[in-house]
């Protein structure tokens, strides 16, 4: 544009820059024939590659320091000074990032092994020998919820700033429990616990009794109920009461959320209540609004997550009985 006979003021304003940049540019260019940046020295690099690999390793031992701890350890191992940063910019080179760890329940080496040996149990199983089995869960949704994985677009020191702010009180606006089943060939009513707490009796009562026997009726004798070991699943009035109507309960592994699948339900329903325009605000509109979502998982996403219970399997079995991405 300027060897066409624009001015730099011209040039400047077409491309949205600073006029001193096009005045920097076309000097470099009349004296170099270039306009690449030279390179430039910089500052002396604080640490060694020696460092740099300690801090790397302390890194892969100590995943749960932080960048201070790091910078402390570094100092005390090597006499080494250097800032919050450079521990940062020094673990990023080494494709590190902070990241928020994934939340799971304690796994003890006897959960371990009871839910690897689960997985090898039934890590061959097919489709069809999974199609009997109705997996059922409880599972507890607040009204005033989060799922923690809203972003706001905002700049750098404006965090707190009203209008950037997810308001969340972390302990009010009451809850509802609820209970469901899926199985490959359909799924349960949603039930609402209403009120208290679930006891043993109530599971009988309002669950086992109206709910369950009457689904393993129309399953047939090879009909397998799948609950965990929730105390109230496996009080002894429950299992007298399974005993008495001939209900086949199938073997689980305790601490193993992520083998039922019914979990993913959980998760769809609680992202789709959220995300409405007009979300709930009293406990009757929540219980409306968790029965519509729940109505609305189709029985092709429930068979596509029942479907993936070999690959839940093995997923144990290759985390040798430990966390899977389930």
């Amino acid at each position: 544009m300027l060897e066409a006979g624009s001015s730099q003021r011209q040039v400047a304003h077409a491309l949205n820059v600073t006029q001193s940049v096009i005045s920097r540019l076309w000097n470099r260019y009349q004296t170099t024939g270039t306009v690449s940046r030279r390179h430039a020295g910089g500052r002396t690099r604080i640490t060694n590659q020696r460092e740099d690999r300690f801090l790397v390793m302390q890194a892969h031992r100590h995943p749960f320091w932080n960048a201070t701890q790091l910078r402390n350890d570094l100092r005390h191992a090597t006499g080494t000074q250097i800032s919050t940063e450079t521990v940062r910019r020094r673990l990023h080179d080494a494709g590190l990032s902070s990241r928020a760890p994934a939340v799971r329940v304690p796994l003890t080496g006897q959960h371990r092994r009871a839910r690897l040996a689960w997985a090898q149990q039934h890590a061959r199983w097919t489709i069809a020998e999974w199609t009997p089995i109705l997996f059922t869960d409880e599972s507890r949704f607040c009204l005033d919820m989060t799922d923690r994985r809203h972003r706001v677009w905002r700049r750098r020191n404006q965090r707190f700033h009203d209008a950037f702010v997810a308001q969340h009180d972390r302990y009010g606006g009451g809850s509802l429990m609820v209970w469901g089943g899926i199985s490959v060939q359909g799924k349960t009513d949603l039930h609402l616990f209403r009120n208290g707490t679930l006891t043993a009796v109530r599971y009988r009562d309002e669950i086992l009794d109206p709910v369950v026997r009457p689904y393993a009726g129309a399953i047939g004798p090879e009909f397998i109920l799948m609950d965990d070991n929730a105390r109230p699943h496996r009080a002894r009035v429950v299992d007298q009461y399974l005993e008495e109507e001939s209900i086949e309960r199938m073997e689980w592994p305790a601490r193993s959320p992520d083998v039922n699948p019914i979990e993913h339900v959980w998760d769809m329903i609680g992202r789709a209540v959220h995300a409405r325009v007009n979300p709930p605000r009293t406990l009757e509109q929540l219980g409306q609004a968790l029965q519509q979502e729940w109505y609305q998982i189709s029985q092709q996403t429930i068979r596509n997550l029942i479907c993936s219970m070999r690959r839940r399997c093995r997923a144990v079995i290759q985390a040798r009985g430990g966390h899977t991405r389930y």
